[in-house]
């Protein structure tokens, strides 16, 4: 796309049209509501989830427990999130994309603030695995309204927007550990996204639109999930196969790395925080640049080049000593992580069977997390037969998946540009 080509800013409601530039795009009003909704629901989702990688310790020492016990939280959410994920994508496959995502939205939050009330580590464990329900539903529903809704040349930027709602959740969890955490303690740490999810909600209900494909396809996503994988089996381990590489390396370079720093560094709340702060920065320009120019290059591309380039960036962000450079490493190998990550929302709606849009991405999403939900639990016990130390665990697990990625999606297939709907494409 030619930079003195333009975007088009068009109200739904009128014929009145507002000139941009940069790129080739008629917007609609309702094309911009359902990127803002599912940037934001994904966004408080992460938050939610994230929460909890800061304040591991401090749940152990309030229950007595160990930081691996702990860490099941992070492990039962992941395990949860695909029968979340087929749960609610069946039912906007029936009922449509936006009341389910506005049911979901409220359900992950509720959970969330439950956390907060959690009076042993059983419950809080039953707690973080309803909240996995939720957060599992929540990604394929938004990424399926988003993708129906924009304009077709706009999937690879919006793929990457829409995605670093997941390092934006993780940055607001940072700012709020980083400012807060000293007076709300980890129990209010939970409680924190309540009130921006309501809002998101009130939002959505009053100027966010049914999903045009939804709509013209409405009553066509009714057949089995079954009769749909068996159809197109091929295509859904491959996707299974790629999306479990990509939650390694993504929850394999994020999750314990809070910890890694505390208990490894010994950086007190406001340096940990702070190093969260600079490498989530690095994980959305990442994330947007690596979705924009996949627009260009093609999804493959984009996404095997991130993986590759993080490989060189793996020393400096787990075996550096100093503040400084730990922060520089972790910008950098974040930029690559959610830059590959980044094209993830356009390349499976664009891989997904039409009639199970709804379904389809999120199932195969959360599928692979499901099978790379013991990730914590490995790096934990990795590092305690190290005697504590977190650097192989990290190391090894970031350099595992990123050569599984390029592998992976370096001899798979994409289907960039496909038509999401009539007239589309």
């Amino acid at each position: 796309m030619a930079a003195n080509e333009n975007i088009i800013l068009t109200n739904t409601n009128s014929a009145n049209t507002i000139p941009a530039n940069d790129f080739d795009i008629r917007w609609t009003a309702q094309s911009v509501h359902a990127v803002i909704a599912s940037f934001c629901a994904w966004a408080l989702d992460a938050f939610d989830f994230f929460t909890m990688v800061f304040i591991l310790g401090d749940i152990a020492k309030e229950f007595g427990a160990q930081i691996s016990t702990v860490a099941w939280g992070l492990t039962v959410t992941l395990m949860m999130r695909p029968v979340g994920a087929y749960i609610f994508g069946r039912l906007a496959d029936r009922y449509g994309r936006k009341p389910i995502l506005l049911f979901d939205i409220l359900l992950y939050s509720g959970f969330g603030v439950a956390c907060g009330f959690a009076p042993s580590i059983a419950v809080l464990l039953i707690l973080r695995a309803g909240f996995g329900i939720a957060m599992g539903g929540e990604w394929g529903i938004g990424a399926s309204l988003t993708m129906e809704t924009i304009p077709p040349k706009a999937r690879g930027m919006i793929s990457g927007i829409l995605q670093c709602g997941y390092p934006s959740g993780y940055l607001f969890a940072a700012i709020v550990y980083a400012l807060l955490y000293p007076s709300i303690g980890w129990r209010g740490m939970f409680m924190v996204g309540v009130i921006p999810a309501l809002l998101l909600v009130l939002y959505m209900k009053i100027f966010v639109q049914e999903s045009p494909s939804w709509r013209e396809h409405r009553g066509a996503g009714t057949s089995s999930t079954l009769a749909v994988l068996r159809d197109h089996w091929r295509i859904a381990l491959y996707a299974v196969a790629m999306m479990t590489a990509f939650s390694f390396y993504s929850h394999g370079t994020q999750d314990l790395y809070p910890t890694f720093l505390q208990k490894q560094h010994g950086f007190a709340p406001k340096e940990a925080g702070g190093i969260a702060i600079i490498y989530n920065i690095g994980a959305i320009l990442g994330s947007i640049f690596f979705g924009t120019i996949s627009q260009r290059i093609g999804r493959k591309r984009a996404m095997v080049i991130a993986a590759l380039v993080s490989l060189p960036v793996i020393p400096l962000f787990a075996y550096s000593g100093q503040w400084e450079y730990l922060a520089a490493g972790a910008f950098l190998i974040q930029f690559m992580v959610q830059g590959a990550y980044g094209v993830i929302p356009a390349h499976l709606n664009e891989l997904s069977p039409p009639g199970a849009r709804g379904t389809f991405p999120g199932l195969v999403f959360q599928l692979g997390n499901l099978i790379a939900a013991g990730n914590a639990n490995i790096q934990v016990w990795i590092a305690t037969s190290q005697g504590g130390d977190y650097r192989i665990a990290l190391a090894g697990v970031a350099a595992t998946s990123a050569l599984a990625i390029a592998l992976l999606v370096g001899f798979g297939i994409e289907k960039r540009g496909v038509a999401l709907a009539s007239g589309r494409s």
